[in-house]
């Protein structure tokens, strides 16, 4: 057996003193956080602390597939000669790396750059969501807790706490708060105030940035880490308080009065699917909700913890408040929304700020808008849904920020009071009367599979491409459930092939667990 080659390096000999006391340090950022110019003022510091300093960086590959890896090498100016600075930090040779997201922490600790016996690990607990999870039919977000889990034994230090909400507070971007959370942490040898003149060499946004800077710094410097966690959803207990006339007011106030005299379990999901419903299509269509809601309520019991109530008064919420073009119109053009994005942008009170929508309904939008018959006789024939693929679906800009752009919109969105008339409203109709006989049809001797198939809903989301895809992986899910629909186990079935079809956007799960169910379904040849 022969051995591998080797290399024999010769004696290293003594370390150049110029080569003592370098400090190493990386920061993963993707594009908006202000990498950049977090790099910049580390090295200003630097600078200004009497260090010779050499920063790099190298993109990454793709949108949110891999942050820029900005790299600092620092030294104390003394000796003869200057240190030799690398260009790019090695796994397991890094002292301090930031992150700008909790999952760059994550991929950073994978890649090696976060060690136990030397590294400071500073990042914040904020998500910004991967292309991978996005593309997840179902619920693709990672778990925080696992990162959280794999950085308190990776690194030697852990400086953790949400730094992206600190600067949206203070109308700046997240670098200012990792600068403070660099500082605050002790992990370099400069003073606050090196790092305060950094920012205000700037010359931009400096108040802003300075204001969130001291935050995290003292968070930083009093230990204060912050684990990450879902915000729970704002309880509606205390009722919406409604505008509008008074006789619209007391229709409204009956329709709530309505869910008081509900089981106590229930009373919270359906105020909810309440006002989503009647924020989509007015005080009537609320009322056909809860009227949908009370048939399945008569046939359920304390004995089963309400699920099934609970579970239609989330789902038919959701299926009748669904998303058409008329609903994005009306979004988009809502005064909240403006002021959303201009917080978000951290924009100045006397801004001017452009913004444009890009639009490419598709052939399925457009005859959904349409009067039932003439949407019908679309629909049947592919050569004119074709046509009307070429005529609409080439996709348009339009200057929302401007009158005309938002007059567009603004009469998309008018014509809520004609949706009930189009061609799309009356498939949906159609789809959820058919969803809903399909569960009472199995109760009450199925009660846990009626439950299952109303959870169903899930699989059907979105307009256009998305929900024809969800439209194909429900079919496929009850096509199969028809098979089992007679097994004691049918309710644990309908739960696996659920999970299937939101696993993966490709179908390939739900594919495999439908032809598991057919090898046992079919009759043996």
């Amino acid at each position: 057996m022969s051995m591998p080659d080797q290399t024999i390096l010769p004696d290293a000999g003594p370390v150049d003193p110029a080569m003592r006391g370098i400090i190493k340090l990386a920061v993963m950022a993707v594009g908006g956080q202000g990498g950049g110019v977090l790099t910049n003022w580390i090295t200003d510091c630097a600078k200004a602390e009497g260090y010779v300093v050499q920063a790099t960086s190298v993109a990454g590959v793709a949108q949110r597939t891999g942050a820029t890896v900005y790299y600092v090498e620092m030294a104390p100016a003394a000796g003869a000669s200057a240190p030799v600075f690398s260009l790019m930090p090695a796994a397991g040779d890094v002292d301090i790396l930031l992150a700008a997201e909790l999952m760059e922490a994550g991929r950073a600790i994978i890649r090696g750059f976060v060690t136990p016996d030397r590294t400071t690990l500073i990042a914040s607990t904020h998500r910004a969501l991967a292309l991978t999870e996005k593309i997840v039919p179902g619920d693709g977000i990672a778990q925080p807790d696992e990162v959280v889990a794999a950085a308190e034994i990776a690194a030697q230090r852990l400086v953790l706490f949400d730094m992206e909400e600190i600067a949206q507070r203070s109308g700046t971007v997240i670098s200012a708060s990792l600068l403070g959370a660099l500082a605050g942490s002790g992990a370099l040898p400069f003073v606050q105030s090196s790092y305060e003149a950094a920012i205000r060499a700037s010359g931009r946004g400096v108040e802003p940035s300075l204001a969130a800077f001291g935050e995290a710094y003292a968070r930083a410097k009093a230990g204060q880490n912050q684990m990450p966690g879902r915000q729970d959803a704002p309880s509606l207990a205390q009722g919406v308080e409604p505008r509008g006339p008074d006789r619209l007011r007391r229709r409204w106030e009956a329709l709530v009065a309505r869910i008081a005299d509900w089981p106590e379990p229930l009373r919270e999901m359906a105020k909810r699917g309440l006002v989503a419903v009647v924020d989509f299509q007015g005080l009537d269509y609320g009322a056909d909700y809860l009227d949908r809601v009370q048939a399945m309520l008569d046939r359920d019991s304390a004995a089963q913890d309400y699920r099934l109530s609970i579970a239609a008064a989330k789902y038919i919420a959701r299926a009748m408040a669904y998303d058409d073009v008329i609903r994005t119109a009306e979004l988009k053009t809502r005064s909240g929304r403006f002021h959303r994005i201009r917080a978000e942008m951290s924009a100045e009170p006397d801004a001017k700020m452009m913004l444009r929508e890009f639009l490419k309904p598709g052939a399925a939008e457009i005859a959904g808008m349409m009067p039932r018959r003439l949407g019908g006789w679309f629909a049947a024939s592919p050569v004119r849904m074709q046509a009307l693929g070429r005529i609409f679906g080439k996709g348009r800009r339009v200057r929302t920020d401007r009158l005309g752009g938002f007059l567009q919109l603004y009469l998309i969105a008018g014509m809520k009071g004609w949706r009930r008339y189009s061609y799309r409203h009356t498939e949906e109709r159609a789809r959820l009367n058919d969803w809903l006989a399909e569960v009472q049809r199995r109760l009450p001797e199925k009660y846990d599979l009626g439950v299952e198939i109303l959870i169903n809903q899930r699989l059907i989301k979105g307009y256009s491409d998305t929900h024809a895809r969800g439209l194909d992986r429900y079919d496929k899910v009850m096509a199969a459930l028809r098979l089992v629909e007679a097994r004691n186990d049918a309710a644990d079935w309908a739960r696996r092939l659920r999970e299937a079809a939101l696993a993966d956007h490709t179908g390939a799960a739900l594919d495999g667990a439908v032809a598991t169910i057919r090898s046992f379904s079919d009759p043996p040849a």
